[in-house]
């Protein structure tokens, strides 16, 4: 942690918070020679800039970092790994930080995937004074910090076994009960889709499973793609394609991150998290571009390309969630390239059978700069999933409307009476900005844990 909670920051650099707004009005009463020197510095206020004072002993007197606003959740992610080493807390001139934010910017300004690669210097440090705020940053931090490290770590070292025992750390910490059936044995346990998909790797396939809460509380249920390589099958991919495929499980990852923060913060609700983890390999028992197989839901799915097998693993998990009749499922998943080329990485796709809903969540993801955009469950296109051997076939008659093909094929998996949002997300980022490196990510989490607290957490509770 670079984030320390202490009720006293003593021996440490105060940082100032401005913007270009209200720079001249924050910097007014400052020595005409420290306002020069801001001047000289170039220093005015700008998103993701600082400007160091000099104390007259040739130390830092104070840091003077502009940010978008006060409780953007980004505004000091740029200042752990460029400030000088040492210790710093928020000062008293200038903006008012949110310490929300300024906890959860700062650790993730810290961040760096450092398995196999030492860090070149340690990050600076913020002292923050104890508190639910500055707590209630710091876990948020830690889940999404914990949810990249499950993405950049190499398939070689995070196949199905490997993230089942993340699942289970994960667990033991909060106290809740795990659960995997791992092999041949999901055929017995009514899992034939996973095993199929999974069945040629050396690796055995598994359902995983944790469970967590109160049995009076809310029903939630949370599932992620944990397909930990996708080769592409028999449909293999070309080296372009597979070479980022180590961050396939990357809904997975997602879904653990939102499970620990419910867990972390004791939100009423009783919470489920399934992930089936695969590899989708190729082998003499490969499943097989034109095979059939009876589901969980008794649905017959034909298969019409090895590589759309993210759908095929997360319809028998799905079908499992929903015989528990929740108040409300999410999956998460890296399913289709068709949803990064309409909306890029930065953009994941939302689907959602109400759309006051859906457009509810696109507008607190833009509020809390963790967004997410609404793409429509367009009934018109089901009749390019069926197919004429069975009841659904796992790929679209042509490339159009890829992202919705496969999320109406999952649509099939749950039932019409409940509430399901399915999250289309890149789980990376492909470019740098402060606080998120290129390298996996956490992505929608804070905006799904804002609308999980406010549907299901009473007005006035201190959760």
């Amino acid at each position: 942690m670079t984030v320390q909670l202490a009720r006293s920051g003593r021996g440490s650099v105060p940082i100032h918070a401005t913007d270009i707004e209200q720079f001249a009005a924050h910097t007014a009463a400052l020595e005409p020679a420290a306002r020069r020197w801001l001047q000289t510095s170039g220093f005015n206020g700008a998103p993701d800039t600082f400007a160091l004072l000099p104390a007259p002993d040739g130390n830092v007197d104070a840091v003077w970092a502009g940010v978008h606003a006060a409780a953007h959740p980004w505004a000091l992610a740029a200042l752990p790994k460029a400030l000088p080493s040492g210790r710093y807390h928020l000062g008293a001139a200038g903006l008012a930080l949110d310490v929300t934010a300024a906890a959860f910017s700062w650790e993730l300004g810290s961040y760096g995937f450092d398995l196999y690669k030492s860090a070149k210097r340690a990050p600076a440090r913020l002292v923050l004074a104890p508190g639910a705020a500055a707590q209630r940053g710091l876990l948020m931090a830690t889940a999404i910090a914990s949810a990249r490290d499950l993405v950049n770590t190499p398939a070689e070292h995070m196949g199905p076994a490997e993230l089942a025992q993340a699942v289970k750390l994960v667990a033991r910490q909060h106290g809740a009960t795990f659960t995997q059936i791992v092999g041949d044995k999901l055929l017995a346990a009514g899992f034939p889709a996973i095993h199929a998909v999974g069945r040629a790797a050396a690796r055995a396939p598994r359902l995983i499973e944790l469970n967590w809460g109160r049995p009076k509380d809310p029903k939630l249920v949370i599932v992620g793609k944990g397909v930990c390589f996708d080769s592409g099958g028999l449909d293999i991919k070309g080296a372009d394609g597979m070479r980022l495929m180590k961050k396939d499980m990357g809904g997975a990852a997602n879904a653990l991150g939102l499970a620990q923060m419910i867990m972390a913060l004791g939100l009423p609700v009783r919470l489920q998290l399934l992930i089936p983890a695969v590899e989708n390999a190729i082998a003499g028992n490969a499943y097989r571009p034109g095979d059939v197989f009876k589901t969980r839901a008794g649905l017959h799915i034909e298969i019409g390309n090895t590589d759309a097998e993210g759908r095929v693993v997360l319809c028998d998990a799905l079908s499992y969630g929903a015989e528990g009749r929740p108040a409300l499922m999410i999956d998460l998943a890296t399913l289709t390239g068709a949803a990064r080329v309409a909306l890029g990485a930065q953009l994941p796709a939302l689907f959602c059978r109400r759309m006051e809903l859906a457009r509810a969540l696109v507008d607190r993801g833009l509020a809390l700069h963790d967004p997410l955009w609404h793409l429509p469950l367009w009934k018109g296109y089901h009749a390019g999933i069926e197919s004429e051997i069975a009841d659904l076939v796992n790929t679209g008659r042509n490339a159009l409307a890829g992202a919705i093909n496969a999320a109406l094929f999952l649509e099939d998996f749950v039932p019409a009476d409940l509430d399901w949002l399915h999250i289309d997300l890149f789980a990376w980022n492909d470019t740098a900005r402060p606080g998120r490196p290129v390298g996996g990510e956490g992505q929608t989490l804070r905006t799904l844990l804002d609308h999980i607290e406010r549907r299901f957490v009473p007005p006035g509770s201190p959760a």
